[in-house]
């Protein structure tokens, strides 16, 4: 079921009515999107309801430590990499190893590392509510072969694509050139887990596709190859669990030949329609896709679900899932969120209570088992 405007339950972490949340706003990370992330968490920063949470700002620089003292928006902006403390199992900098933990975490780590499902591991091991979906998720959406291969499962329309391992690549390049060719061109040739359009590049010739994966295979160790489409990309923002709110539909018109890093991030020349000019049905059809995209990886929290409208036939193909999107006031996601009625401080709201109810759920759940037999005590 697909709702448009149903609110999320409210949750108080602990039944204290009246102190406020201490929120650790996670950013930066080691990915290659560690400025995008910056950026974000900032956003989120200044629009968090400050009568209900206290923001806490803890920030991954390039090295892998996490920065929790002074200002960490500024320290990792100057490129700072701070020296990791003494406790072997902790990540954070040198003398703050008994920083205390925050009541919940707030997931701003874009890419490898905060969008892979690797830091909901490590977040479940400390027994705190985290932002987003669950590690089987987050690890689902972001690797985009593995996205595709579930969507196909679940009968989802998905571009022609052949996906790469580098393994396979050194072995038998000459197949793997051949596999690719049979999709025709023009190609486009992505890193399976990076995001921002980091990586990506259309292959107009085929003499150009080697050196194009070559490129890739720099980034990941799995790489997507899909056929190249004349397109109109498509965007739905959704929001919450099993019954998701899916907002309208946006569309960015695209300024260059497909929607680069440089162009999203740095010279903004494409723009956004929200609404995406298309027909009332056609609308409707993409909210229901954006919603069985979303429940295919047992999606929970957010994510953005991009798609592909062939402009000569109007075919609709699932393009990818991205559960932590670019999340300032002017991006996508926040922005098809208040055009289908929730602005930008009531989305990071409804996004801690998820991470509260979700982590209220998990924690009613049995963890052990206990045989009432002996046989495990015996060497």
């Amino acid at each position: 079921m697909v709702s448009q405007c149903s609110p999320e339950p409210s949750w108080d972490y602990s039944g204290r009515m009246s102190e406020r949340l201490s929120v650790g706003l996670l950013f930066g990370g080691e990915s290659p999107e560690h400025e995008v992330s910056i950026v974000t968490a900032r956003a989120i920063a200044e629009h968090l309801d400050r009568t209900r949470f206290e923001v806490r700002p803890m920030g991954i620089a390039r090295n892998g430590v996490w920065v929790v003292t002074g200002d960490p928006f500024a320290r990792l902006a100057s490129g700072e990499l701070p020296q990791r403390g003494e406790v072997p199992f902790l990540p954070l900098e040198k003398g703050a190893e008994t920083s205390p933990l925050p009541d919940l975490f707030f997931n701003a780590l874009h890419g490898a590392g905060g969008e892979d499902g690797q830091i909901n591991g490590y977040l479940e091991l400390l027994h705190r509510p985290y932002t987003g979906g669950g590690l089987l998720a987050m690890a689902a959406g972001m690797d985009k072969w593995i996205t595709k291969r579930l969507w196909e499962s679940e009968g989802l329309p998905v571009v022609p694509y052949v996906g790469l391992t580098e393994e396979h690549w050194k072995r038998e390049r000459l197949i793997c050139l051949a596999e690719c060719g049979k999709l025709g061109l023009p190609l486009f040739v992505k890193p399976a887990n990076l995001g921002s359009s980091i990586g990506v590049e259309k292959v107009k010739q085929t003499g150009d596709l080697a050196a194009a994966l070559d490129r890739a295979f720099t980034f990941d160790r799995r790489v997507l190859v899909e056929q190249g489409l004349e397109v109109r990309e498509i965007e739905v923002a959704v929001l919450g669990g099993d019954e998701p709110l899916v907002s309208v539909p946006g569309e960015v018109i695209v300024a260059d030949e497909f929607y680069t890093f440089e162009d999203k991030y740095i010279h903004g020349k494409s723009r956004t329609e929200i609404p995406a000019r298309i027909s009332g049905e056609l609308a409707d059809l993409f909210r229901r896709l954006a919603a069985r995209a979303f429940a295919a990886t047992d999606g929970y929290g957010m994510a953005r679900v991009d798609f592909f409208l062939e402009r000569q036939s109007g075919r609709v193909f699932l393009n990818e899932l991205n559960f932590i999107p670019g999340f300032t006031s002017i991006s996508m996601y926040p922005k098809m969120m208040a055009a289908s009625g929730v602005p930008y401080a009531e989305l990071l709201t409804r996004l801690i209570d998820l991470a509260l109810a979700r982590h209220a759920q998990t924690a009613a759940k049995q963890k052990g088992f206990q045989s009432g037999s002996t046989w495990f005590q015996n060497p």
